[in-house]
C-alpha cells in the first residue's frame, strides 16, 4: 500500500468497547502499531464505531420506552461513536490532531499531524460512510475496515454453515449479496450508503479482522487475510 497517501481506517466499535468493557489490551497493541507506522512516515485517519456502548444505550431505551424511532437509534449510536472517538484521541493525544472530526463539512486545513480521529456524524448511515467521506476529502485511495468481521462471505455465515469467504469481489457483485437499504444496526461488512459512495469514487475497500499482524501484512504489501472490494 502506498504510504504517500493517507490511510483511512474504519475501526469497529466492537473492538474498542466489546460487551466486557473497554478492551485496553487491544487498544494498547493497536496504539503501539499505529505509532510505529507513523514513525515510518505513514499518515492515518481513523473513524471509530459505537460498539457495545451504543448497543447498551439502545437496549436500555427500548426496554424503558418499548418503542424507539430509527432517528433516535441513529443518534444514540452517533453519540456513542463520539465518546469512543474522544477516548481514542486521548490515547493518541501526543500525536493526533487535537480536534475529533464530528462535522465532515468542516475540513481540517493545513493539516500537519500524522493522525486524525473521527466519529459518527449524521443519521442514516454508519461510520463506514463517514470514513468514505474522508477518503474523498483528503485524497486517500483506499479504506481499511477493521472489525470482528474477517471476510465478506457468499451468504450470511451466521445462518448458513456452508458460507464461503470471498477474497475479491466487485462493488456490483457486493451490492447483490447484501441489503442496499440502511437500517440502524444493520449487520453488513460495509454499509449500503458507504457502498454507493465507494463505487462512485472507484475506491478499494479492504475488509479484515482485528488481527494487528494481518493489518501490518496488508500495509506492507504482503499476503493478508480478508476481502478486497473494488471496481
Amino acid at each position: 500500500m502506498d504510504k504517500e497517501k493517507p490511510v483511512v481506517i474504519s475501526l469497529g466499535g466492537s473492538l474498542v468497547v466489546p460487551n466486557g468493557g473497554i478492551d485496553t489490551e487491544y487498544i494498547n497493541k493497536f496504539s503501539k502499531f499505529i505509532r510505529k507506522k507513523i514513525a515510518d512516515k505513514w499518515r492515518f485517519f481513523i473513524v471509530i464505531g459505537g460498539g457495545a456502548t451504543a448497543r447498551h444505550y439502545i437496549a436500555a431505551a427500548r426496554k424503558i420506552t418499548g418503542k424507539i424511532t430509527d432517528w433516535d437509534l441513529d443518534w444514540l449510536g452517533i453519540h456513542s461513536t463520539q465518546l469512543n472517538a474522544h477516548f481514542i484521541r486521548t490515547v493518541f493525544k501526543d500525536t493526533a490532531h487535537p480536534r475529533v472530526i464530528l462535522n465532515y463539512e468542516k475540513k481540517i486545513v493545513n493539516l500537519r499531524e500524522p493522525l486524525v480521529i473521527a466519529a459518527g456524524w449524521k443519521p442514516g448511515c454508519s461510520t463506514d460512510y463517514d470514513a468514505m467521506l474522508l477518503v474523498r476529502d483528503y485524497n486517500a485511495k483506499s479504506l481499511i475496515n477493521i472489525s470482528n468481521i474477517e471476510w465478506v462471505h457468499n451468504k450470511d455465515p451466521k445462518k448458513f454453515p456452508d458460507a464461503k469467504p470471498i477474497e475479491k469481489i466487485s462493488w456490483e457483485d457486493y451490492e447483490k449479496l447484501t441489503s442496499q437499504e440502511w437500517t440502524p444496526g444493520i449487520n453488513s461488512p460495509f454499509d449500503p450508503v458507504a457502498t454507493k459512495l465507494a463505487k462512485e469514487l472507484n475506491c478499494t475497500v479492504y475488509i479484515i479482522g482485528s488481527n494487528i499482524d494481518n493489518l501490518d501484512n496488508l500495509l506492507s504489501g504482503r499476503d493478508f487475510k480478508g476481502t478486497i472490494i473494488s471496481s
